[in-house]
C-alpha cells in the first residue's frame, strides 16, 4: 500500500518547516545555554558572604569583584543590566551582604538601588557634642567604628560635623560616619554663606563663636543675647572669659579653633548677635542665666546666685 499520497494520514513536512523547526530547536537551545552560562546564579554562589564595593570602584572592577567570589557568572552580563537599570555612575560604595542565591540581574539591581540589606543604625548627635563625645557614641553602636582613628582622621574638623539624626549600616566605619557629617555640615553651611559675607566675618570665625554659644546658652532667646555680648567683649579688647573654653580668661578674642560643634540656631546666632547694654553674664546653680550691665552689677549677680 502506498501511503504516502494519502491525505488521511497528514500532510508530509516540507523543507520550510524543517527548517523552521531546526531553527526554532536551535534558538531554545542557545537561550538555555545562554542563560546557564550567563544569567544563571553560579552553582557555588556563597550565600551569606558580604563583598565590599570599594569608593571610586569603576563597572569593571565591581563586576570582576563579584565574578571572582561567585556572585555572578558573565561580568557582561551584570554590567549590560546595571546599565540597563541606570545605575552604572551610581553603584555606592559600602558593604553589601548576599544572604541568598540570585540571578544576575537581581545582583544588578541591587547594587543600582544601593540595597544592601544590612542593618541600619538610628544615631542622634547632640548640637554641643565634640569629636570625643562624637566617637564614643559611634564606638557604642557600631562594631567596626574605631575610636583612635576616627580621632585621627577628624582632627582639624572639629565644628564642621553637623549634629543630626544620621542611619549608618551597622558594618559602616569611622571614614563613612566622618564623611556622611562633614558633607551635611557643608550642605547646612552653603545656604548661609552669603549671610556670613555679609555679616563681616570668615565662616570660621563665625563657627568658633557658634560652638561657644552652643556651650553657654540655655535657650534661643540666650543664644542671640550671648552672641551680643561675647562679639561687643571681641570689640572692647575684654577677654571673653567663657567657661566652657578656660583659655578665653587669659587670651583675647576668639580661641583658635571650635570646641564642639554647633547646631544651626548656634551658627545663626553668631551670624545675628542681639544688641543690648549687658556685657557680663553669669549661669547660676541651676544654669539659669543673669545678665549684667557693668562689672558691679555683675559682682552682685555672683554674690546672690553663686554664694554657697
Amino acid at each position: 500500500m502506498d501511503l504516502s499520497n494519502n491525505n488521511e494520514l497528514g500532510h508530509p513536512i516540507s523543507k520550510l518547516d524543517k527548517k523552521f523547526i531546526f531553527y526554532a530547536v536551535g534558538a531554545i537551545i542557545f537561550l538555555l545555554l545562554g542563560y546557564f552560562f550567563f544569567l544563571s546564579t553560579p552553582k557555588d554562589f556563597p550565600e551569606g558572604v558580604m563583598i565590599d564595593i570599594k569608593e571610586g570602584s569603576s563597572l569593571r572592577s565591581i563586576s570582576f569583584n563579584l565574578e571572582q567570589n561567585n556572585i555572578i557568572r558573565s561580568r557582561t552580563a551584570l554590567e549590560t543590566f546595571i546599565v540597563i537599570f541606570g545605575g552604572e555612575k551610581r553603584v555606592a560604595s559600602g558593604n553589601y551582604l548576599f544572604e541568598r542565591k540570585m540571578p544576575v540581574f537581581e545582583v544588578a539591581r541591587r547594587l543600582s538601588e544601593d540595597e544592601r540589606h544590612l542593618t541600619l543604625v538610628k544615631v542622634t548627635i547632640p548640637e554641643g557634642f565634640n569629636l570625643s563625645d562624637i566617637s564614643k557614641l559611634f564606638t557604642s553602636k557600631l562594631p567596626d567604628f574605631n575610636e583612635n582613628k576616627f580621632l585621627s582622621e577628624a582632627e582639624g574638623k572639629e565644628g564642621h560635623l553637623f549634629p543630626d539624626t544620621y542611619f549608618f549600616f551597622i558594618t559602616d566605619d569611622e571614614e563613612t560616619v566622618l564623611k556622611s557629617m562633614n558633607n551635611n555640615f557643608k550642605k547646612k553651611i552653603v545656604s548661609l554663606q552669603s549671610e556670613i559675607t555679609l555679616s563681616g566675618k570668615t565662616e570660621e570665625e563665625i563657627m568658633i563663636m557658634a560652638s561657644l554659644i552652643e556651650e553657654e546658652s540655655k535657650g534661643d532667646n540666650d543664644r542671640e543675647f550671648i552672641s551680643g555680648i561675647l562679639w561687643k567683649r571681641i570689640a572692647l579688647g575684654i577677654p571673653l572669659q567663657v567657661d566652657a573654653e578656660p583659655d578665653t580668661y587669659k587670651e583675647k578674642g576668639l580661641p583658635e579653633n571650635p570646641i564642639s560643634n554647633p547646631g544651626m540656631k548656634a551658627i545663626e546666632a553668631a551670624i545675628y548677635p542681639k544688641s543690648s547694654s549687658y556685657l557680663y553674664y553669669l549661669h547660676d546653680k541651676d544654669g539659669n542665666i543673669h545678665y549684667a550691665k557693668t562689672f558691679a552689677e555683675h559682682k552682685l549677680n555672683k554674690f546672690k546666685y553663686l554664694k554657697n
